[in-house]
């Protein structure tokens, strides 16, 4: 007859994951979350750059709005007014145009439809 003194305790289950690594995730896994960070923080900057030049009554609105983004989706629903303030033919608001395309492209490559020209 065994007697409960005499049985000896059931041990628990063995864990193979630490708490220490519990909601880490992987070292490539950190790296992609720091570059799309960058990434956002440069488009960030790209937008403030192409807004520069544009005075304070037509952009004030938008620069504060660029500044308190917090996704890159934010970014991008506000892409629209941003090339209304970027309106202009002289060589400076297109090279500041063209650079906000760029920093788009950059964090958003497949926004553009499928073009039938063949990149250079």
């Amino acid at each position: 007859m065994n007697s409960p003194l005499l049985t000896p305790p059931a041990s628990a289950p063995r864990h193979f994951t630490s708490a220490q690594t519990l909601g880490v995730g992987l070292p490539g896994d950190r790296q992609a979350r720091i570059a799309a960070r960058r990434a956002f923080v440069d488009l960030k900057q790209t937008y403030l750059l192409a807004l520069g030049e544009v005075p304070e009554n037509e952009a004030g609105w938008l620069r504060t709005q660029v500044r308190s983004a917090e996704e890159p989706a934010d970014l991008w629903l506000l892409r629209g007014p941003v090339f209304a303030a970027l309106t202009g033919v002289d060589p400076e608001t297109r090279r500041r145009r063209q650079m906000l395309r760029r920093g788009l492209d950059s964090v958003f490559a497949d926004s553009e439809p499928p073009s039938s020209f063949a990149p250079l």
